[in-house]
């Protein structure tokens, strides 16, 4: 399962979002979405956890938070179009 963030500072990096995540649980992987053509993150990105009970606290605690001066959007992500 993956967890979506939207909303997050445009200067958060991937290691900013594990120190917020791991509070919840051992982080797998993070991506920050950098937009290809000016290099800054486009406010949003991806967290994986270990575990799904990790995931659904995380999303819980986190959802609508401020990060940073803005409010967070956190929710579980769709699925790509080929993992369906």
């Amino acid at each position: 399962m993956t967890i979506y963030i939207g909303n997050i500072p445009y200067t958060m990096d991937e290691y900013s979002l594990v120190g917020v995540f791991q509070e919840f649980g051992p982080v797998e992987s993070t991506k920050v979405i950098i937009d290809k053509r000016t290099k800054r993150a486009k406010g949003y990105g991806f967290i994986e956890m270990q575990n799904q009970s990790d995931e659904q606290a995380a999303v819980d605690a986190l959802n609508d938070k401020d990060l940073g001066g803005r409010k967070v959007k956190v929710s579980i992500a769709n699925p790509k179009k080929d993992e369906q």
